[in-house]
């Protein structure tokens, strides 16, 4: 028996998510959760040993991790 390919579109589902989230959070400022967020990565990738960072490098040069934390 041939596998039936499956797709499935969340876009409709995604944009009812984030407007009911948006809704909820009257206060959100992006700005501030995206600088917490870009220090948060920053702290944890700060202090790896060396097999940690050559770990890291590798797994930035595949496109696993974004640069930019080591």
């Amino acid at each position: 028996m041939k596998p039936t390919p499956f797709a499935v579109d969340l876009t409709a589902h995604e944009q009812t998510r984030l407007a009911a989230v948006l809704e909820a959070a009257t206060d959100l400022d992006p700005g501030r959760v995206l600088a917490a967020e870009t220090d948060a990565h920053r702290m944890l990738y700060s202090n790896l040993d060396e097999e940690q960072q050559a770990t890291y490098r590798m797994l930035v040069e595949a496109g696993v991790l974004e640069a930019g934390g080591a």
